[in-house]
């Protein structure tokens, strides 16, 4: 049996709600099954009322759904379709009420004053784990913000001084092609390997302020193959594509570490350029140091995407076709055969 349900909006929030052309009036119903309407404004109503119409348990997630898109609309004039899938996903699982919380976690702001906050409750997470641990793990796949907010973690570290630096460093590996060889002095070599760094950090600090405090060296970019022999105290450390690292070289970077520092070091598993057969750094480390205090891991999931949201979905397919094959695998018993230790006759 349907029930309906009469949801009050300012107008304002109301056409933010909605969506161009209804748009994200339109997902809400498809995904949730139920039916919207606005039916404007009514005597002794405190704004814009908006019917909800169907299963009782759909429109109890739509309802929340509303909810909590009303206090994201309070704060921006756009909503993305993709913070609207989010919500959605999430008041279907019965967590919409830990949305809401993301708005009023603000990182730092950017030189244009636009405020850094997590997107999701995986990324506020990874935040958290951030502030109370000195070593933290962030493994997930592309396009969670590793990067991006352990970028702005170290800048606010910065800015309220407690770090006198920032290091950041990720492995040269070549992304599966031959670049051969690269003009340019060294800083030129290897500006291409962590562009990404680079990018984030223009974002947060300006492109002027970024020189400025590159060529003082309180921002320094380095190839991991540098940070060995080093002590790095007062400093917030970030190692990206850690899954490109080998355990040798993970151990060298995480033994650097020294007084009054932290270091986040972030990686996505499914995308190592290592050599076949060769184990990745961060694969391991995981696994060694979970159990030691003062170290967390964070795994984000495909949820967490917050780039397009058809990367969501490319991730999605792509691990599918992984377990299969891996499933298919095993079912023929394709395994490699031990060698043989018998001497010749």
């Amino acid at each position: 049996m349907a029930e309906k349900k009469v949801y009050t909006a300012s107008s304002t929030v109301t056409s933010v709600l909605f969506g161009t052309c209804d748009a994200h009036a339109r997902r809400i119903e498809e995904q949730l099954g139920v039916k919207l309407s606005n039916g404007g404004s009514k005597e002794g109503a405190d704004g814009d009322v908006i019917t909800v119409v169907g299963a009782e348990d759909a429109v109890e997630k739509a309802v929340a759904t509303l909810e909590c898109l009303k206090q994201m609309a309070s704060d921006t004039e756009v909503l993305s379709e993709q913070s609207v899938d989010y919500v959605i996903a999430m008041a279907s699982d019965g967590q919409s009420e830990l949305v809401g919380t993301l708005e009023h976690d603000v990182i730092c702001l950017t030189t244009r004053g636009k405020p850094i906050k997590p997107k999701t409750v995986g990324q506020k997470k990874y935040v958290e784990l951030i502030r109370k641990n000195t070593v933290i793990f962030g493994v997930g796949p592309a396009g969670t913000g590793k990067t991006f907010l352990a970028v702005a973690m170290a800048v606010e570290a910065l800015r309220n001084r407690t770090v006198s630096r920032i290091i950041l460093t990720r492995p040269a590996v070549e992304a599966g092609e031959k670049l051969g060889f690269l003009p340019g002095d060294l800083q030129s070599k290897i500006d291409p390997y962590l562009r990404p760094l680079y990018d984030a950090l223009y974002e947060m600090l300006g492109a002027e302020n970024f020189a400025r405090q590159l060529e003082k060296n309180v921002i320094e970019i380095a190839p991991l193959a540098y940070m060995r022999g080093r002590t790095l105290d007062d400093s917030f450390i970030i190692l990206d594509e850690a899954q490109n690292t080998t355990p040798e070289q993970m151990k060298m970077l995480l033994t650097r570490i020294g007084q009054n520092s932290k270091a986040v070091v972030n990686g996505d598993l499914s995308q190592t350029d290592l050599p076949f057969g060769k184990k990745s750094g961060l694969s391991v480390a995981t696994q060694i140091l979970k159990n030691i205090d003062g170290i967390a891991t964070h795994r984000f999931t495909e949820r967490d995407v917050v780039r397009h949201r058809l990367v969501q979905k490319i991730i999605m397919a792509y691990d599918q076709y992984e377990r299969a094959n891996e499933g298919a695998r095993q079912s023929r018993g394709v395994y490699r055969a031990a060698p043989r230790t018998e001497g010749k006759k």
